[in-house]
């Protein structure tokens, strides 16, 4: 007789209690191999890849798609075994629609068993589906999406109301303009459950809100000197290096250099205590398929430009590709987000708790400055320090903004550490 062995929950850390079970990648009876993904679990932090304990026959599914559960929680069941087992057409009823699936794009990104029912119920083609999962396998949430941009279409070929239908003086009678007058009025609303990520971000961002006193304090800092800098060296740097040399490790280097002189920037509060970090771990806000998530890039004070730039496009990756470990996207003592790569202008950043302060970089735009008495156009960028007031005062927060201003004007000083 086959042992069985469980599929189970991962340790959690402390800060996460429970997950949410969102999709078995087979069905009970189904074969796979060691270490194979069989189903993902989200927490509100990161989506969780389970792999199979061993090979074998999913025996029993026992926590399905949306359940609740919590670390070391059995999943499911697997019958162990080293044998594929081969199906017999006649002893088990395939779903006619999913078998057509499946032979006519036996070749084309995995697609979970979730995404694959719903893009049968609402006759999308695979081919039209971008997976956004790890390999690109095609996950629920790239189906909600293509849904999405469908009705959008479907809004915006329908005509105005002007020319829709008119209301005569008469109460009793409608006329009609034209054959389109049954969809006047259509209005649709479509409610979605939150996704654990934007839960947490939702009741994070809220309790900042209510817990920090937040003030935002701005500056605006010339970026020639970077500019220059990149033009002059991107090549042969990404020739080095094999990666291109972005804005982010500049702004990384003088946060480290500025918070090494201003400490309260880099600190924390913990009940009535005051805990000061003597290590530099800067998280960068990245844009995902499920939100807005933050990895943290460990002792940024070692990294060199390369190093950071190499560690910025790995997480940026495993964001886009929901791969980032629960260890990549928890601490960090102080972050740094970027709205100008989407062109926001001025903005007020939100403290990510527990850090008492975040840095809010801009778009790049030309402006008039005087320089030496003279006006010149130079590209500007307005850069935002939000803080918590309890911790930091206003005048180390001017001074720590001017302070990072400084090294990103004159960029050649954080190369000479001073």
């Amino acid at each position: 007789m086959a042992n069985s062995h469980d599929i189970k929950v991962p340790v959690l850390p402390e800060s996460v209690s429970d997950a949410v079970v969102i999709s078995w990648y087979k069905q009970v009876g189904e074969y796979i191999e060691r270490d194979e993904p069989i189903v993902d679990i989200e927490t509100d932090k990161v989506v969780l890849e389970i792999p199979a304990p061993v090979s074998g026959v999913l025996k029993e599914i026992i926590e399905p798609d949306g359940s609740t559960v919590i670390a070391l929680q059995i999943l499911g069941l697997i019958s162990e075994s080293n044998e594929v087992p081969i199906k017999k057409p006649d002893s088990i009823e395939i779903d006619s629609q999913i078998e057509d699936a499946h032979n006519a794009h036996s070749s084309s990104p995995i697609i979970s068993p979730a995404a694959q029912k719903m893009m049968i119920e609402n006759h999308i083609d695979s081919s039209n589906v971008k997976g956004s999962g790890k390999d690109g396998r095609v996950l629920k949430e790239d189906v909600l999406k293509i849904i999405a941009a469908q009705k959008e279409n479907i809004k915006e070929t329908l005509p105005p109301p002007s020319q829709t239908a008119t209301v005569s003086h008469d109460k009793n009678s409608i006329s009609s303009n034209d054959s389109g007058n049954e969809m006047l009025g259509v209005r649709e609303d479509k409610r979605v459950p939150m996704t654990r990520l934007r839960a947490r971000i939702a009741q994070r961002l809220l309790d900042a809100q209510q817990n920090a006193a937040i003030l935002t304090t701005f500056n605006e800092v010339n970026m020639k000197p970077i500019l220059d800098m990149r033009q002059q060296y991107k090549d042969l740097f990404e020739k080095t290096h094999d990666v291109k040399l972005g804005f982010m490790s500049f702004f990384v280097k003088a946060t480290v250099e500025a918070l090494k002189q201003f400490p309260a920037v880099n600190a924390s509060i913990d009940g009535n205590d005051i805990v000061y970090h003597n290590y530099f771990d800067i998280g960068v806000a990245v844009s995902s398929p499920r939100g807005l998530v933050v990895p943290v890039l460990r002792n940024s004070e070692s990294l060199s430009m390369s190093g950071i730039e190499l560690s910025i496009k790995d997480l940026a990756i495993k964001a886009r590709d929901n791969q980032l470990s629960l260890d990549e996207i928890t601490g960090g003592s102080f972050s740094i987000t970027n709205g100008g790569v989407f062109g926001s202008l001025l903005s007020t950043p939100i403290l990510n708790p527990p850090q008492s302060a975040i840095l809010g970089m801009h778009k790049i735009q030309e402006r008039p400055v005087v320089e030496n008495g003279e006006i010149v156009i130079r590209p500007i960028m307005y850069l935002a320090l939000s803080y918590d007031h309890r911790i930091i005062d206003g005048r180390e927060a001017v001074q720590f903004l001017v302070c990072i201003k400084n090294y990103i004007e004159d960029p050649s000083r954080l190369l000479l550490e001073i």
